[in-house]
């Protein structure tokens, strides 16, 4: 990063540290969806992951009123706006699987999903972690590239999973339609994820 005359305001790296620590707690939130024993359950879960994504949002506006009024920053404004929003998309993909799994009475869990939220729960928590280093772009390197393979990864979980639910529902076309509508909406989280990690590679090279 160039080097800078002028002091900034490094506030920023705590608010997008808030921003992160909600996805860790909605990432849980679907870990405990897949625990689920029965709708009152699923509900309150989904209900929970909605308050996370409702304070998310307030941390979102937050990040997004202080670009306006700050006079310095520690990089690109539309940049700072932009990994915010791209923070916010995460929560509302994990939102959208949660609340696809309570609408569509999801209870027979099939192992790859589980393996597709195991995926999302580290995501969160390495994205948790990259927050506080956002002061030294360049050193964060190991956190986009583990974050690619882990989306690489999640990309082939997916389409064996499709597969495997058209093998598991031969007969029943409404209940699988009902599992692929969550396995795609698992594979958009872990896409929304991948963003993150672009948008911060984005950034890295801009700053270099």
């Amino acid at each position: 990063m160039g080097f800078r005359l002028t002091p900034r305001d490094d506030a920023f790296f705590d608010l997008f540290g808030r921003s992160a620590a909600h996805l860790v707690a909605a990432g849980e939130g679907l870990t405990a969806m897949l625990g689920a024993e029965d709708d009152k359950e699923r509900k309150a879960i989904a209900k929970r992951i909605g308050e996370i994504e409702s304070a998310a949002d307030d941390v979102t506006h937050e990040i997004v009123g202080k670009v306006r009024a700050s006079f310095l920053t520690p990089f690109d404004r539309a940049d700072l706006v932009r990994l915010a929003e791209a923070l916010d998309e995460c929560l509302d993909a994990i939102e959208a699987a949660a609340d696809l799994m309570r609408l569509h009475r999801i209870a027979e869990i099939h192992p790859r999903m589980v393996r597709q939220v195991d995926g999302i729960v580290r995501m969160a928590a390495l994205t948790l972690e990259a927050m506080p280093r956002l002061r030294h772009l360049p050193d964060l390197s190991d956190y986009c590239i583990e974050i690619n393979r882990l989306e690489n990864q999640a990309d082939r979980n997916h389409r064996r999973l499709v597969a495997e639910l058209f093998d598991d529902h031969p007969t029943d076309p409404l209940g699988r339609a009902r599992h692929v509508l969550v396995a795609d909406a698992l594979e958009a989280v872990a896409d929304a994820f991948e963003a993150v990690a672009q948008t911060i590679e984005g950034i890295a090279v801009k700053e270099a």
